[in-house]
């Protein structure tokens, strides 16, 4: 794999753990600290990204296997995938403009090899990611775990703890340079 010049850190969970709730309350603080982000997100279910009836909507239901959307607010890029093969995060990652970000984050592809921070709640009775992932550096839960944990352990519900914890591990790796991601398991 191909080095990337920004990092990327993922937050991983079993579905319904609340990732996107906590990611959308710690976007807004690491934008607020200065940090210009991508999140990459996967999804199990099919989507719609643009509106029936309008032009890229009919288009794309016309056959084209891509559809870029452009305006001076924002640029949408959709590809048609096959329904069966899973996307692969690092062929998305390469269509980041990587030139103006200093972090991607990743909600989901739990299953590749690159950093994460396992979300989890214990009151779900999901097993912990973490002994069976050496790429989770930390552990976010909304109450105790049974099991000891080597990993910092950082407060689910105070998103300010998840984005300080970010930014230090920002800081810890800014001099590392472009990040080589290895094949996935």
């Amino acid at each position: 794999m191909p080095d990337y010049p920004v990092p990327v850190l993922g937050f991983a969970a079993y579905s319904g753990t609340g990732k996107t709730t906590l990611l959308e309350q710690v976007i807004p603080l690491l934008k607020t600290a200065g940090i210009r982000l991508a999140l990459v997100k996967h999804s199990h279910h099919d989507f719609e990204m643009d509106k029936p009836g309008k032009d890229s909507y009919r288009l794309r239901k016309a056959g084209a296997q891509q559809m870029l959307l452009s305006s001076k607010y924002r640029t949408a890029w959709i590809m048609e995938g096959d329904g069966e093969t899973e996307p692969d995060l690092f062929g998305l990652l390469s269509r980041l403009n990587t030139g103006n970000l200093d972090l991607v984050l990743v909600e989901g592809f739990r299953h590749q090899n690159f950093p994460k921070i396992e979300i989890h709640r214990p009151v779900l009775n999901k097993p912990l990611l973490y002994a069976k992932d050496e790429n989770i550096i930390a552990l976010a839960c909304d109450a105790p775990v049974a099991e000891e944990c080597r990993l910092p352990r950082l407060p689910m519900n105070e998103p300010r703890a998840v984005a300080d914890f970010i930014l230090r591990w920002l800081e810890a790796g800014a001099a590392a340079g472009p990040r080589k991601f290895p094949e996935s398991h």
